[in-house]
């Protein structure tokens, strides 16, 4: 019963900050550390695959400052975790829009992810630059070029993103009951567990948390459960 894939939506970095008088930015950078700890915890327990949304399609919106600092922490996280990903057999993949990122930041992903190709541990996936709505746009522009005339579930599939399998859990931090456009096509039939801790203090007890909540659920997948 422990989830293939698990999905987080990790929000609360900017109140975290805010709740201790400091930048927004000092809390995304938090955040950025604590993923790492989830990463390391997620494949002990025997997790396959796990995405995080770390930079969504709306999130342009923001000031300008928070933007540009957002993009460097990144950029750092990816330049800092590249040899630890290769050591612990982690394969990143990196999904969402390129457009409006810049070049530097472009190819440092793509480095990271070639060098990490052939792992065969958790894969790791980052939402970046990444809306679900998008996700499904770009899907069907793709349809539409290759000409596909067998339209169904599979075959839609083929062209999102990428090609993980749906995640079984999805968390989301902070309080706040919202999807906010993230792997609208994926989650169809996800469990979705919703804490009040902030992303900063998610800690591996609180993962486990969100496990052990998910085997305790009965899923039917729009079935009905057996009487006996």
């Amino acid at each position: 019963m422990i989830p293939k894939h698990i999905a987080i939506i990790m929000d609360g970095n900017g109140r975290w900050a805010q709740n201790r008088h400091l930048p927004r930015f000092i809390g995304h950078r938090e955040g950025a550390k604590r993923i790492k700890k989830i990463i390391e915890h997620a494949g002990q327990v025997g997790i396959e695959y796990l995405s995080v949304y770390a930079f969504s399609t709306e999130n342009w919106k923001r000031p300008q400052k928070e933007v540009d600092a957002l993009m460097d922490i990144f950029e750092k996280y990816l330049k800092a975790e590249a040899k630890n990903m290769l050591k612990n057999n982690i394969k990143l993949i990196v999904t969402g829009r390129k457009e409006n990122v810049s070049s530097k930041l472009l190819k440092s992903i793509a480095e990271v992810e070639k060098l990490t190709i052939n792992n065969n541990g958790l894969t790791f996936n980052i939402c970046f630059n990444y809306g679900g709505r998008s996700e499904i746009i770009d899907a069907v522009k793709k349809i539409i070029e290759s000409e596909e005339k067998n339209i169904n579930e599979e075959t839609f599939k083929k062209y999102l993103y990428s090609d993980i399998p749906d995640p079984e859990l999805v968390i989301r931090t902070s309080g706040e009951f919202r999807i906010s456009n993230f792997l609208l096509w994926q989650i169809a039939y996800s469990e979705i567990y919703v804490t009040d801790v902030l992303w900063p203090d998610f800690d591996e007890k609180e993962f486990d948390k969100a496990i052990e909540n998910f085997q305790n659920r009965n899923r039917r997948f729009g079935g009905v459960e057996d009487v006996k």
